[in-house]
């Protein structure tokens, strides 16, 4: 009993006067690890007869609590010692101005893609959405390019492995929208709507690249001609480029659905040795546009002998590149961090007709 009484006295002892948590796991662990005193005491319980186990073994098993709340309890002191300590050390200075939060940008093709919605909404489009993932007749059949059509060498088209019904495609256009929206207008109403999104062919070079961004325009209505689709491109690029001195040339061309098909080029000025939108000292090709075929309207539900519309389409990325400057195709897509400070946009440069789309 002395000895029990004076390793109470010893362990208390120690433990009081720790100095530090390192020194408190050492205690622990000579007291009650494997091999630790008390651990022991512990051990010879079995080796007793029961009068002996009687008497000493809730001395033992007092021992032990004790010694554990007296861990415990200075472990936890210390604890608030050391935090107190670090508070006392760490001060924050208020009046320091705080790290700049490196703000997002928005991309460029987004950007332009709000552009175009404001521009098309402000003359009565809507906009229009529909899979990535197409089925042979809306992406081809439809518009007039069945199996057999040479035009289907025009587009390096990513087909989709599996058993499907029909064949299933990656959109080479977002011209299967203009198919979904004349089906869900019924056949029997005005159609007015712009399709912008991502489409998808097997090119890649500084101009291709596998994925890219288009917007497809398209109306269908009673009496709609040549002269509608001239006034309707003329008025979007001269609002999307915000220049008066837009000028367009609409040559022959020939597109599956489209009849008659035009390449839409608008004059440019060369301004410090760069081609500028607008003025007519040259040419470039933008668009592509026409009227829309009548096996088109028919595919849509609509009677071509009393509907009539027109179809344009051209590149995001490449009216991007046009209006601010960009030389390569590519750079659309690397991820750049530093390119994309250079050419994104501010979160609040809402692009708006009254303060200028380009803003």
């Amino acid at each position: 009993m002395t000895d029990l009484d004076q390793l109470r006295t010893d362990l208390l002892g120690s433990i009081q006067a720790a100095t530090g948590l390192d020194a408190i796991e050492a205690l622990r662990v000579h007291a009650l690890g494997k091999q630790g005193a008390v651990t022991g005491l512990l051990k010879t319980l079995g080796g007793m007869s029961p009068e002996e186990r009687q008497e000493t073994g809730p001395r033992i098993h007092a021992l032990r609590e004790a010694v554990t709340e007296a861990l415990s309890a200075r472990k936890f002191s210390l604890e608030r010692l050391a935090m107190d300590a670090r508070l006392a050390s760490e001060t924050l200075d208020m009046t320091l101005p705080v790290d700049a939060i490196a703000p997002g940008s928005v991309h460029p093709v987004s950007q332009v893609m709000d552009e175009l919605a404001e521009i098309f909404a402000d003359l009565g489009f809507a906009v229009a959405t529909g899979p990535e993932i197409e089925d042979d007749w809306h992406n081809f059949t439809a518009l007039n390019i069945p199996e057999t059509h040479p035009a289907r060498a025009m587009h390096d088209t990513f087909y989709l492995a599996g058993e499907h019904e029909t064949p299933m495609v990656l959109r080479t256009h977002t011209s299967p929208v203009q198919i979904r929206a004349m089906k869900a207008a019924g056949g029997n109403q005005p159609v007015r709507i712009i399709a912008p999104g991502r489409t998808y062919r097997s090119d890649s070079d500084a101009t291709h690249t596998p994925m890219f961004h288009q917007v497809e325009g398209l109306v269908i209505d009673k009496g709609i001609t040549l002269g509608h689709l001239k006034w309707t491109l003329e008025t979007f690029l001269k609002a999307f480029f915000e220049r008066d001195d837009i000028v367009l040339r609409l040559r022959p061309s020939y597109f599956p659905f489209t009849e008659p098909s035009a390449e839409v080029d608008v004059g440019f000025s060369v301004v410090n040795g760069k081609r500028v939108i607008g003025g007519s000292e040259g040419w470039m090709e933008v668009l592509g546009s026409g009227m829309v075929h009548r096996k088109v309207i028919e595919a849509g539900g609509y009677d071509p002998n009393e509907w009539q519309g027109f179809a344009f389409g051209c590149g995001i990325d490449r009216l991007a590149m046009l209006k601010y400057g960009m030389d390569d195709l590519r750079a659309f897509f690397d991820g750049d961090m530093r390119w994309l400070r250079h050419y994104g946009f501010s979160a609040l440069d809402v692009p708006t007709l009254s303060g200028g789309v380009g803003a």
